[in-house]
């Protein structure tokens, strides 16, 4: 999967959001879109999904996103909204399915390879125990959960994913964690927003850094994740000690 976003302007309520952003993206990685509240992270992925307008050129292996018929764009991108809900009474399983629709022929029932697939994906969110129970019973981190198996059952080459682990508890978000590095090992691309700096600095092979609509920063958590960034983007002071999975990245004090 090659992913090419070339001089990406795009605006919500009038406002403009990203800016000349360019960035090219290929393999089979964990990508983390980072920055403070409010730089276009949510919007850039919304582009790239083909959900927004905007001025530039977002490509999926050469091809523009719009040029890319709808059925055959759901099969390559998967996508979860931040916060998304469920509001229908429909048992876990039934709801994890839903992610093959594109997949299927119409009138016809789910083959045997989607059925491998809608497993994988419950075993991934850590969610297979609860197949049979009714998604409005579930707590709101179960139900995250489900969402989220719901989108990793497309197996869509490129899979886009918006605080994937916001409303999780600590034990949660490290499964989830690993559960989206398993999903680009086997040979995706995952690109997810994420708050948490020190799940991003462990997990992510990639980081690109979001300020004021464009790319600040592009590189592996340590090119990135440097005291003179965080000071300059989240302005904060920052100890940052370990490396690879044992990186930690703690916010001391204000600027």
């Amino acid at each position: 999967m090659r992913l090419g976003i070339s001089h990406l302007h795009a605006s919500l309520g009038g406002a403009r959001v990203l800016r000349d952003l360019t960035l090219s993206l290929e393999g089979t990685n964990f990508i983390g879109l980072i920055g403070p509240n409010g730089v276009g992270k949510t919007t850039l992925i919304r582009a790239i999904a083909g959900l927004i307008p905007f001025q530039g050129s977002v490509t999926l292996d050469g091809a523009e996103i719009a040029s890319i018929p709808p059925r055959t764009r759901a099969k390559q991108i998967a996508y979860l909204a931040q916060g998304a809900e469920s509001h229908w009474p429909l048992s876990v399983e039934r709801l994890v399915a839903l992610g093959r629709l594109p997949h299927l022929e119409p009138f016809r029932k789910p083959q045997p390879a989607d059925e491998a697939a809608i497993a994988r994906a419950m075993t991934l969110a850590d969610v297979d125990t609860m197949r049979a129970r009714d998604v409005l019973t579930l707590s709101g981190g179960e139900r995250a959960r489900v969402l989220l198996a719901r989108a990793l059952s497309v197996e869509a080459p490129l899979l886009l994913v918006d605080e994937p682990v916001a409303a999780l508890d600590p034990y949660h978000q490290l499964g989830v964690m690993e559960g989206l590095v398993a999903y680009a090992r086997a040979g995706r691309m995952v690109v997810a927003v994420l708050h948490d700096l020190s799940l991003a600095a462990r997990y992510c092979d990639r980081l690109v850094m979001l300020n004021e609509g464009t790319v600040f920063a592009d590189g592996t958590p340590a090119e990135v994740l440097t005291p003179a960034n965080l000071r300059e983007v989240y302005r904060v002071e920052a100890e940052i000690t370990g490396e690879g999975r044992a990186m930690t990245v703690r916010p001391t004090g204000q600027i």
